[in-house]
């Protein structure tokens, strides 16, 4: 494991050869990353001309040509989850992250029970602060999610507090048996009709099966920890990033992972637009 300790912190030569990490300001432990741009065209050349490469056709289904063109919001500030959107073809999406304290007590609930709560909040707190927007109009659509991880004991850990947590942390990930990544994802939409709440409302909760390398070094989770990538993540680290060398395999999907199952949420986004279920179950939904 010795040169993939080097490859990230550079053994040797100052540093030379070391993996280039990216350039952007590294989170705090205090605040969560801002919501990053979307996606731009990229460039290409052929017979030493620039070609400018088209963005793919977008999915062209019921639901989501529904809401394209509309006020779609993300209750989360999450670039991570911008970004998984924008893969479904949502990629004029409006950010404004939810100001739920997200302080439950995890006493009373499951873990399931706590993440989905968690992210219904999260949705109902923009929701209701957008609805009646005079300028831009009601939202055609509000999207939350919310993820935590849950080790072999059953105890729900988030996102660590300081760079000792988030050692302690990544080392009882490493010693334990493999933990779990829960992600809920919750839709809600306005209602024509006058049936109570008003909206409807959809979720989704899914569980990914993770299992970090017990071969992991000491010095390779420090060395982790001090590039901060996992500061303002669940669990302490990003498996789309450097955080994957920490990992030695998943049962269940990546993007959940990551913070949004997109398989989930376009079931979620194609129910919640659905005209005749937004009628029938829009007061069961809200129970849940």
């Amino acid at each position: 494991m010795s040169w993939l300790y080097n490859a990230i912190v550079g053994g040797g030569n100052g540093g030379q050869g070391a993996i280039a990490l990216p350039l952007d300001p590294p989170p705090t432990y205090s605040t969560s990353a801002n919501a990053g741009a979307g996606p731009s065209h990229r460039l290409s050349s052929a017979g030493g001309h620039v070609v400018k490469r088209l963005p793919r056709p977008p999915l062209d289904l019921p639901a989501l040509n529904m809401i394209r063109g509309k006020r779609v919001i993300l209750a989360s500030a999450s670039p991570r989850r911008k970004q998984l959107l924008s893969q479904i073809g949502l990629t004029d999406v409006e950010v404004i992250p939810s100001s739920f304290a997200e302080n439950l007590d995890k006493s009373r609930y499951e873990a399931f029970e706590y993440v989905l709560e968690t992210a219904i909040q999260k949705c109902l707190d923009v929701y209701k602060r957008e609805i009646n927007n005079p300028v831009k109009g009601e939202p055609a659509i509000v999207l939350s999610a919310d993820t935590v991880i849950v080790n072999y004991t059953g105890e729900i850990m988030e996102k660590p507090r300081s760079e000792e947590a988030h050692l302690a942390m990544l080392k009882a990930l490493r010693d334990g048996p493999p933990h779990k990544v829960c992600t809920a994802v919750v839709a809600m939409a306005p209602l024509e009709t006058l049936v109570h709440p008003g909206y409807a409302q959809e979720n989704h909760v899914e569980e990914t099966i993770v299992t970090f390398d017990p071969m992991v070094t000491d010095d390779l989770l420090e060395a982790y920890v001090k590039t901060r990538e996992g500061a303002d993540k669940a669990g302490g680290y990003a498996i789309q990033g450097a955080g994957s060398i920490l990992v030695k395999k998943i049962e269940g999907t990546f993007d959940n992972v990551v913070g949004l199952p997109l398989r989930g949420t376009l079931k979620v986004i194609e129910k919640v637009m659905s005209n005749d279920e937004m009628v029938e179950e829009g007061d069961e939904e809200v129970e849940e």
